[in-house]
């Protein structure tokens, strides 16, 4: 134990040069440090066992990217690769699901192959829009195997109602290409890029006239990729009678050379007027409205800027010009991994668009900001009533000068600022896609916004916003196979959130409070939707009597002072020099442990301290006399210190002989490394005598004897493993020789599947062999890695090895071939009902030890185990380190050459 302890001492330099070293690469591969404040860590982690669902939906499609609930009649429409499904919005997973198959023709995938696409991929439908059309119908896009195919679908009976129509303008060809589309008030407005034409457009495909976005002289959009678009009824209240809007966000190569950030793309917002009829000579069946600004989510410390925008959610207010855009920003990097999110507010993207413009003289000069006189009136503007008691009721009306003004500075000078003037969040190692956010008001009367935020690895992140600041409430783990979240959904009446992920959908609470057992992790949680009862962390929104609840949404600290739980420490008896690890394991990700002995804090992270401290407990090496005591763990967060557990530690220079066992009660019920007094063995219950142990023993050995066993027990199986290979190496000699008489592996194969088989007609030319290591590990229903017990009698518990032969060729002669060489003995092991010699138990209680140097394995400790103890001695966990090893060496069904 003193050599390795002074192994793991001995290259500290080396190991701080590494650490440098490491700190300096990071540092250089990327181009700032991140803020602490914006970089947030999840406070709570859920892997996909423990994520509570409500219900998920999966079917024989795939791909499922487009949704719409229906709150009122309660339902979920999901459009997916092939097939259109209506599911209960209350629980997706009941049954039956409507559903519509709607697949490409196998002429039209011929098609599609000859045009070059991908028949995996893209020569499929894909369904790309999915909304309301009207009271009683539905309205359909798919991509329909890059031919593109649009349909009506009758609510009530959930049927297409008529054949499917051209949908060349609505809909684009291919499955990924950037796509957003509205239908507002039987209008139709979408945005991509047509297969039909080299660059974007944004349309109002119906009723006539269409309108498009222009492309000479002035090219309004440059390879746009569209992710959202919103609209918002400015009309409503607005004392000038303005128009209703429709913003687009989309990221695009930039007009402005050379750009700031020394970026290629940057984010854009732009907007037209829902009233917009185009002009009358001028722009005809053109967009006289159309307006885009730059949208810059970005870190001004550092000069840093996210100008690739992923996703958009658009979050209503009480009034128009409250409403709030929330935005995933990533990288144009594509080696590095992030996301950033930012909101903006529509009263800054108004006052952007009342700017100053950007114009570009020719082909040759740069865009700078236009300086001369603005036409009246003012181009881009929608008609207000102002405009018409000039006459000018609709946008044909408008002047010849002002429509070629608005054909040639379609873009604004003015930047559209976050509203914090940084972003809210800034994850390094996340790609964030998809998000949606939740209003509601917590029990301080404050109106919070919770965010849901998918990432491209099949997590949900959920957060809520504080003065201008995210906090991660939680991450679920939601799918067990990395895929991206395809889209996200809140349903406020349901109280469910919706998410789709190429293999299906998934709807989960907005909210699982009953996650946090105590008063601390329900008011640490700062979840707006979650408050403390006195008894357990309920949903606010079950409860119309608030005024018992506590919650600290704000500071996530206050509410809990008189709720202390009280602790029954625990006996642990622990023996001079043994490695002890009191386990504590903290739940939260924001904790950090906080240890002490008999009232005195632990500071255990030099090397000479004798403790490690870490998140699973406390590791006290080379256990001295002195450090007998009460170790008590804390867990801090927001500068709260609370208990978690408590641990009474005696250590001996020899632990006293263990309880004998109860009949009826397993060996691993005591306590591990514990010896509580009640469980003394009572006299009105006399046991059998325990058998004599195999191995000679002392009373206590040095630390140099026990070296010495366990070497000697190492060598003991090193040599087995020799011996095993000699046979091996004879095995592989007598394989190349095919003389008769000589001892073939291949056909003691054949003769043991004919005498295995039962009768079974062996396979032609499928002669195998399969080399398996068992080792001796059991578990309490009397199976040892698959061989029952029955089969393991008379096998020695230091394992064996098995060889599996396969079906071979039958002989030709009728001539039993000779037998094999016998396997070697196995050298006899202590039993593992006794104890070792030096004190421990055949289970290793609170042992641990240090393997290859400076880690450290933790061969067994639990408080109350409920495996037998037969199957974990000493002599097997040495087994089970060795074989792990040779299992790394050799194949799982090795050939006749590796043999």
């Amino acid at each position: 134990m003193r050599r390795l302890e002074e192994m793991e001492r001995a290259p500290s330099s080396a190991v701080q040069l590494l650490l440098l070293s490491c700190c300096v690469v990071a540092a250089a591969g990327y181009p700032f440090q991140t803020p602490l404040d914006l970089d947030v860590t999840p406070r709570i982690t859920v892997l996909s066992s423990g994520v509570q669902v409500c219900g998920r939906f999966q079917s024989a499609a795939v791909n499922y990217s487009t949704m719409l609930l229906e709150a009122d009649s309660e339902r979920l429409y999901v459009g997916a690769r092939g097939a259109v499904f209506a599911l209960n919005a209350s629980d997706i997973s009941a049954e039956p699901a409507l559903a519509i198959e709607w697949e490409a023709s196998l002429e039209q995938k011929r098609q599609c192959l000859l045009k070059g696409k991908d028949n995996k991929t893209e020569c499929f439908n894909h369904i790309r829009f999915l909304q309301r059309f009207n009271a009683t119908h539905l309205y359909v896009c798919g991509t329909h195997a890059f031919s593109p195919l649009c349909a009506y679908i009758e609510e009530e009976r959930f049927v297409m109602s008529s054949q499917p129509e051209e949908g060349r303008d609505k809909c684009p060809y291919g499955p990924t290409t950037g796509y957003t589309a509205l239908i507002v008030d039987q209008q139709m407005f979408t945005a991509s890029q047509y297969e039909f034409r080299s660059f974007p457009d944004i349309r109002r495909n119906s009723p006539a006239p269409i309108l498009k976005t222009e492309d000479a002289p002035t090219r309004w959009l440059n390879e746009a990729d569209f992710v959202g678009s919103a609209l918002v009824r400015e009309s409503l209240g607005s004392s000038t009678g303005d128009d209703d809007k429709i913003y687009y966000f989309f990221t695009e190569s930039s007009h402005e050379q050379p750009t700031t950030s020394g970026h290629s793309r940057v984010a854009r917002v732009a907007r037209v007027c829902k009233g917009d009829r185009g002009g009358r000579l001028t722009l005809q069946k053109r967009w006289t409205s159309f307006l885009k600004a730059r949208l810059m989510c970005s870190l001004p410390e550092y000069d840093f800027h996210f100008n690739v925008l992923r996703n958009m959610f658009v979050m209503p207010g009480p009034m128009p010009q409250d409403t709030l855009f929330y935005g995933i920003f990533g990288l144009e990097w594509k080696n590095v991994k992030a996301s950033a999110v930012c909101r903006f507010s529509l009263f800054e993207v108004q006052e952007a668009f009342q700017g100053p413009y950007m114009e570009k003289q020719d082909s040759d000069s740069e865009w700078k900001e236009y300086t001369g006189k603005i036409p009246d009136p003012r181009p881009g503007t929608c008609i207000t009533d102002s405009l018409r008691a000039r006459d000018i009721n609709v946008s044909t009306s408008l002047p010849d000068d002002v429509l070629d003004f608005v054909r040639r500075h379609p873009l604004m000078s003015q930047q559209v600022q976050a509203l914090d003037r940084r972003p809210l969040l800034f994850k390094r190692t996340i790609d964030y896609t998809h998000m949606a956010v939740h209003r509601t008001q917590g029990l301080d009367e404050y109106q919070y916004h919770v965010l849901y935020m998918g990432t491209d690895e099949g997590w949900l992140h959920k957060a809520v916003e504080v003065e201008g600041q995210l906090h991660i409430i939680e991450e679920l783990q939601l799918f067990q196979d990395q895929q991206p979240v395809t889209n996200v959904l809140i349903s406020p009446k349901q109280m469910s959130v919706y998410v789709s992920s190429p293999s299906g959908v998934v709807q989960l609470p907005l909210s699982n409070c009953r996650r946090y057992a105590s008063c601390y992790d329900c008011i640490f949680s700062r979840d707006p939707h979650c408050a403390w009862n006195g008894a357990q962390c309920v949903d606010i929104m079950a409860h119309t009597d608030r005024s018992t609840l506590v919650q600290d949404v704000q500071k996530g600290s206050a509410g809990c002072d008189n709720t202390q739980d009280a602790f029954v420490p625990r006996s642990r008896m622990v023996r001079v020099g043994d490695d002890v690890l009191l386990q504590c394991e903290l739940s939260s990700n924001l904790a950090t442990p906080l240890w002490t002995l008999d009232g005195n804090e632990l500071v255990g992270y030099g090397l000479n301290s004798g403790f490690r401290i870490g998140t699973d407990g406390l590791l006290i090496i080379e256990v001295r006399r002195n450090q007998s005591g009460l170790y008590t763990c804390y867990t801090v967060e927001n500068n709260i210190r609370v208990t978690m557990v408590s641990f009474n530690v005696t250590v001996h220079l020899n632990l006293p002989a263990p309880p004998l066992v109860e009949p009826g009660k397993d060996h691993d019920s005591l306590d591990s490394g514990a010896l509580e007094p009640t469980e003394r063995p009572s006299s009105k219950n006399p046991q059998p005598p325990p058998v004599a142990p195999l191995l000679p023993h002392s009373e206590l050995l040095s630390p140099r004897e026990m070296e010495a066993m366990y070497l000697s027990l190492i060598t003991i199986l090193g040599g087995l493993c020799v011996v095993l290979t000699v046979v091996l190496i004879y095995v592989g000699v007598c394989l190349r020789v095919g003389d008769r008489g000589k001892y073939s592996l291949r056909t003691a194969a054949a003769a043991y599947t004919r005498r295995g088989s039962r009768g079974r007609k062996p396979h032609r030319n499928s002669a195998h062999l399969e080399l398996k290591t068992i080792s001796s590990h059991c578990n309490g229903n009397g199976v040892c890695n698959g061989v029952s017990k029955q089969h393991r009698s008379g096998i020695q518990d230091g394992g064996f090895l098995q060889i599996v032969p396969g079906e071979a060729h039958p002989r030709s002669n009728k001539e039993p071939p000779p037998p094999a060489p016998p396997l070697p003995p196995t050298p006899q092991l202590p039993s593992p009902e006794h104890d070792f010699p030096n004190g421990l138990s055949a289970t290793l209680p609170s042992v641990l030890r240090r393997m290859n140097g400076n880690s450290y394995v933790l061969l067994r400790q639990s408080d109350s185990g409920n495996s037998s103890p037969l199957c974990h001695s000493f002599a097997e966990e040495l087994n089970r380190i060795l074989e792990k090893r040779k299992h790394t060496q050799l194949l799982p069904r090795p050939d006749e050459s590796s043999v």
